[in-house]
């Protein structure tokens, strides 16, 4: 399972989305068994995968099993407890 956070380094919410999902992972013992990469949209190749990936709002979290798509947020940090119940499933 993979986190993917599209972001923007001077974007506050992006950064606490980042910050809170490092939170989460740890406090349920997760953090090393799930992956979370944090794409920078301000750099080339991460505007190159945002266009790939749809992305129009920030943050943009996506959460993948293997290269399906499960779940995404458009423009809102996830909630703890539907972050945990897809990680869960």
């Amino acid at each position: 399972m993979r986190i993917d956070i599209f972001g923007k380094q001077d974007c506050a919410i992006c950064n606490t989305t980042k910050r809170k999902l490092d939170h989460y992972l740890d406090k349920w013992g997760l953090a090393g068994k799930v992956e979370m990469k944090w794409i920078d949209l301000d750099t080339v190749d991460g505007r190159a995968e945002g266009a790939f990936e749809d992305v129009m709002n920030v943050p943009t979290v996506i959460v993948r099993r293997g290269s399906s798509e499960t779940r995404r947020w458009d423009g809102e940090v996830p909630k703890s407890d539907e972050l945990r119940q897809i990680i869960d499933a």
